[in-house]
């Protein structure tokens, strides 16, 4: 919470589990049927809309950038810019733990760019590539 600005109910990173600076990172996000989309993302059939999985993976590739700032994560806010090769490749249901791999592929004046997976018991459920840059804060 130290690093990302968002808060509930949209902060949608439970736990980093694993993180080699500036390379990868892994965390989880445990999703649960008291989450306020369910009500209405299906009432009879909860599903996790792809959207929030894509920004799962985009905070995730926030905490990643952020990590290897320092200091300078407090006047910045990591935006995203770009989302390519998005593509779903399964559901994501309540009692879920959806693991979230990111990896930069590269860094280009300021803008990286991310490998991102999300998984389910081991099986791919979405991945992307997205693109993220640091912007200053506004007071």
């Amino acid at each position: 919470m130290e690093l990302l600005p968002h808060r509930y109910p949209f902060l949608l990173i439970d736990r980093v589990v694993e993180i080699e600076q500036g390379k990868s990172l892994s965390a989880i996000k445990n999703v649960t049927i008291n989450e306020p989309f369910f009500q209405g993302h299906f009432p009879n059939q909860p599903i996790m809309p792809g959207v929030l999985i894509l920004e799962a993976l985009a905070q995730a590739t926030g905490l990643l950038a952020f990590s290897d700032m320092g200091d300078g994560h407090e006047t910045k806010l990591y935006m995203l810019v770009g989302i390519d090769k998005a593509r779903f490749r399964g559901q994501v249901v309540p009692g879920d733990q959806l693991l979230l791999n990111i990896g930069l592929k590269r860094n280009m004046r300021g803008i990286g760019m991310y490998q991102c997976k999300a998984m389910v018991d081991g099986a791919v459920v979405a991945e992307a590539e997205m693109m993220c840059s640091a912007q200053e804060r506004q007071q």
